[in-house]
């Protein structure tokens, strides 16, 4: 780019391809080259001399002149509409950078427990994780998100994205036993360490929501959590579920012996700076998110910036005006 090109011209602030003013002289070039080599010229036209010779004396030689001249600056215009002029923009202020957060959702088979209320209705443990989490994607203006399911083993359905609405339909397609039955806390978290490690340091979040005890996977989970401190990975455990029971007429019954270990999910988020959350319904899981976003703030916004904004059109403009005059005068002059 050329800069400063505003003292010259008060619209023209840069030209991006400046190279293209070379072929300002190439008409002159190519007029000038067939005179140096009349003997061997490119291409003959037999009656072009006399075409061009009734053309002069019917415009007349004032109106061909100014036709030609008129020509002339078309091409000068068009080679400033291939330069690329540009104009400095109104300023834009970039987006907030948000965080950059996994979610790792149990889909072991205690989630399949009945025992949540989603409005009036008793629904299995996932699907009100899922109506929270839809919720609270919803709200992620500027963030980016990555999905992980865990059970017996840990799968990631999603990288992490801006793309929010892929996250959600990735979420929203997930079952029950669909990685196993069994839950395997430690590989989870391990996984979303391996893809949290290539994002900024300070940014790495993980939601970790499960139901259960770990009893599967190749990793414990106070292994996991070390090595999501080395890596610089806040863990936020969220224990949810109504205590393994469904609640019948306001009164809980039992209906597992599988209680959530929340001393080891309180020891996860100690270890990497974290906190830990107990949610035995979706109101309480509503409130987690939203106590999310205070415990995790978004970085200021950027400094404002000025986007070029291509003007090549107003001389493209000009260049076809000019031709189309420098065109028809002669003739109608003639």
């Amino acid at each position: 780019m050329i800069p400063g090109l505003s003292s010259v011209l008060p619209w023209l602030d840069a030209l991006a391809w400046p190279w293209a003013l070379l072929a300002l002289p190439l008409p002159w070039l190519m007029r000038w080259w067939p005179r140096r080599n009349a003997a061997a010229p490119a291409l003959r036209v037999p009656y072009a001399a006399g075409a061009l010779a009734e053309l002069g004396q019917a415009s007349g030689v004032a109106g061909w002149r100014i036709g030609r001249l008129l020509l002339w600056l078309a091409w000068a215009c068009l080679c400033v509409a291939m330069a690329r002029p540009q104009q400095l923009g109104e300023p834009v202020t970039p987006p907030q950078q948000g965080r950059q957060m996994m979610l790792a959702v149990d889909v072991s088979g205690s989630m399949s427990e009945p025992d949540m209320m989603l409005g009036n209705q008793v629904v299995q443990r996932l699907s009100a994780a899922k109506a929270v989490l839809a919720d609270f994607l919803d709200r992620r203006a500027g963030d980016r998100v990555g999905l992980l399911i865990f059970g017996e083993r840990a799968y990631t359905l999603t990288p992490i994205t801006a793309d929010l609405t892929t996250v959600r339909n990735q979420l929203t397609d997930s079952e029950v036993g669909l990685a196993g039955r069994d839950t395997a806390i430690g590989d989870a978290i391990a996984l979303a360490v391996k893809r949290l490690r290539e994002q900024p340091e300070g940014q790495r979040v993980l939601i970790l929501l499960t139901d259960g005890v770990s009893n599967a996977g190749v990793l414990q989970p106070l292994r996991a959590a070390e090595l999501a401190k080395a890596e610089g990975v806040r863990v936020y455990p969220v224990a949810f579920g109504g205590d393994g029971g469904m609640s019948l007429f306001g009164v809980q019954i039992a209906a597992g012996d599988d209680p959530v270990d929340e001393a080891t999910l309180r020891r996860i988020a100690e270890l990497t700076g974290g906190r830990a959350f107990r949610a035995r319904n979706t109101d309480e899981l509503a409130g987690i998110y939203s106590e999310l976003d205070r415990l995790e703030p978004i970085t200021a916004a950027g400094a404002a910036v000025r986007p070029y904004v291509e003007r090549y059109a107003w001389p493209l403009a000009l260049a076809m005006l000019l031709g189309g005059l420098g065109w028809l005068l002669p003739r109608r002059w003639a």
